[in-house]
């Protein structure tokens, strides 16, 4: 007899090896007919899928996150099938699920067209009502590198002869195509009914760039029509709100292939990363810590002192002068203990706050990079808390409240908590990193926050607490972060007078709460959809005059905001008022002020806000006390 235990505790036992599409059915028709897979023992497998020995058993369905992984995965089997049927000479290469979708890369002669995406679109949905099965069989290694070659699919047959000689591979097939693929996989395309395809893209032959370039179909695929459609309206939305677009339509910054990854900021732009800059300046300044600034280039031998160089050269930019080896700082952490090795430190010194808004290189990928998201130089809000190990949880503490406040204060009120543990390559020994993870966890519990684990992820020199936001789409992005470390200071000679006159290592804290500032600025422009607060807006106000002779009385009302702090644009061109009303307001400013006669003659201004509300007629002290509450208050205009 085969026992099978149910996810709410109850036993079914079977005569002999039972599938688990034949569980599903034995509990009900309903249950058969939704089963996408099953969960053996917390593995996922498809419903053909033999149980014969004693086993817990979850039926996976499209209401299960596993069901949706599942779907996404067919999904792209069903690209590929689609594809094939299409363009019979194309070659498959991979196709694996990423987040809310998948994609598939693929070797043609010609580059596909979006009449082609809607054509593979089509097709896919015919395939998709055929209601084919979908089986699974295996081969050794060999004959399946012998049987892709025989089909022309030379592509698959590299992948597969990758794979160790001893291993066997398995097979997923659907009508006339069949797939290299672990699986699991639907039990037939009728189950595949709500995908798109989004868009084309070029990808090189296992991400190599010496290698020849393929063509990339990304798709996403939901359980709902529902769904579906909800996630098309956010990425339509999400189009509007790109901050690449907004840039240049708002006048904010640029990029140039002269320089890839890099960033030119435009006045709008760097007034705005001032006011970011400028901010986190007083936070480091009301928090205890000391603003210091580290060089650019250091000595190949600090890096390979402090395990850089070993476990990130490849990200790193060198150069090389009279003979010797350097390296644009990735990061500002050595610099760091190096300043704090100047002199000697005792434990009364400790915590020692340094900060840094400190600019990094990294050698990304070019296909990697993303607007002023992803770039290849950037300047992060640094810092590194030196403090002994009895400090390490109070810090923690402090710095989860602080980072609080300072993402409530740019708009977002949701954080994700999430703690990355010691990675399979690393330096230190288990006992540093016990306490250290320890550490991490415990400063959450104390500070209230859930948080999940993230096995393995953590820095090569100690964990890390990821705080990860959500932004008005409810999208994610993680920005802060906070690691303990026990190795660095120690590697870099950093030490400090202990309270018996002894010599003892410094716990180095790491932590960043808006993390690149460019790439912070980014999330800012899609969260307000360029539409920033007053406080950070790179213009406040427009003070607009009707006709010339309120040009003068408009100069005034200007300047006199200007002495207050305003960041005000002066608009006397010999325009139409309503095209100058509408001009601005393409620019999304906080405030718009049109003058008159009657508010010349009045000493008052008519106020616009954001979104052409009319606020009516104001004097301007209150006008001006008006728009300093926003500012003060950081309100969202």
């Amino acid at each position: 007899m085969i026992q099978i235990t149910l996810p709410d505790g109850s036993k079914r036992e079977y005569p002999g090896p039972v599938t688990v599409a034949e569980v599903a059915a034995s509990i009900g028709s309903g249950l058969a007919k939704a089963a996408l897979a099953g969960k053996v023992d917390g593995k996922v497998v498809d419903t053909s899928h033999r149980i014969d020995t004693d086993a817990g058993l979850a039926i996976v369905t499209a209401k299960d996150a596993d069901g949706l992984e599942v779907i996404r995965h067919s999904t792209a089997h069903l690209l590929a099938y689609a594809v094939k049927d299409l363009f019979p000479d194309a070659q498959v290469t991979i196709g694996p699920v990423i987040e809310n979708g998948f994609f598939y890369d693929f070797a043609y002669k010609r580059p596909f067209t979006l009449d082609d995406l809607a054509a593979i679109e089509k097709r896919m949905t015919a395939l998709a009502a055929k209601d084919e099965p979908v089986t699974r069989r295996v081969l050794p290694r060999d004959e399946a590198v012998d049987y892709f070659k025989g089909l022309g699919e030379n592509y698959k047959a590299e992948i597969i002869a990758s794979i160790p000689a001893n291993e066997d591979v398995s097979l997923y097939r659907e009508g006339a195509f069949e797939d290299l693929c672990r699986g699991p996989h639907v039990p037939s395309t009728g189950k595949l009914k709500f995908f798109k395809l989004m868009k084309l893209a070029g990808a090189y032959w296992r991400g190599d760039h010496r290698n020849e370039m393929l063509q990339r179909v990304y798709g996403t695929a939901w359980a709902t029509k529902e769904e579906l459609q909800q996630h098309i309206t956010m990425l339509e939305e999400a189009e509007k709100r790109d901050h690449r677009k907004l840039g240049r339509e708002l006048d904010l910054f640029h990029m140039e292939e002269a320089a890839p990854g890099l960033v030119f900021w435009h006045a709008k732009g760097w007034t705005i990363w001032q006011q970011v800059e400028q901010y986190m300046r007083a936070v480091y300044r009301d928090n205890g810590y000391q603003e210091v600034k580290g060089p650019q280039i250091l000595d190949k031998s600090l890096w390979e002192k402090t395990g850089h160089w070993e476990n990130y050269r490849d990200n790193m930019f060198t150069t090389e002068s009279e003979k010797r080896e350097y390296a644009l700082k990735p990061m500002n952490c050595p610099g760091h203990v190096l300043i704090f090795n100047q002199g000697i430190k005792s434990y009364r010194d400790l915590p020692l706050r340094y900060g840094e808004f400190g600019q990094c290189h990294r050698n990304e990928p070019s296909g990697a990079l993303h607007g002023i998201m992803r770039v290849r130089g950037f300047t992060q809000d640094d810092g590194h808390i030196f403090c002994t190990e009895d400090q390490i949880l109070d810090e923690c503490v402090a710095y989860t409240a602080l980072l609080q406040k300072v993402y409530r204060d740019f708009g977002f009120a949701e954080i994700i908590y999430k703690v990355a543990t010691r990675p399979d390559k690393r330096v230190g020994s288990d006992a540093l990193w016990d306490k250290a993870e320890f550490a991490v966890m415990e400063s959450l519990r104390r500070s209230g926050c859930d948080f999940i684990v993230s096995p393995g992820d953590g820095a090569f020199y100690g964990p890390k607490i990821e705080y990860t936001l959500k932004d008005a789409l409810g999208r994610q992005w993680q920005c802060g972060t906070m690691q303990v470390d026990f190795n660095t200071a120690e590697r870099l000679g950093g030490e400090y007078v202990t309270d018996t006159s002894g010599r003892a290592h410094p716990v180095m804290l790491h932590r960043a709460i808006v993390g690149s500032l460019e790439r912070f600025i980014g999330i800012l422009i899609e969260q307000h959809a360029g539409a920033l607060p007053a406080w950070l807006a790179p213009v406040q106000v427009s003070v607009l005059n009707i006709t010339d002779i309120q040009a003068q009385y408009a100069r005034n009302v200007a300047k006199t905001l200007q002495n207050q702090g305003i960041r005000v644009n002066l608009d006397l061109r010999n325009e139409k008022i309503t095209y100058k009303i509408r001009e601005h307001s393409m620019q999304k400013l906080p405030y718009i002020l049109v003058v008159g006669d009657k508010e010349m003659a009045a000493g008052t201004v008519a106020v616009r806000a954001r979104g052409n509300t009319d606020l009516g007629v104001m004097s301007l002290d209150a006008f001006a006390q008006k728009i300093a509450g926003d500012i003060t208050n950081k309100s969202v205009v």
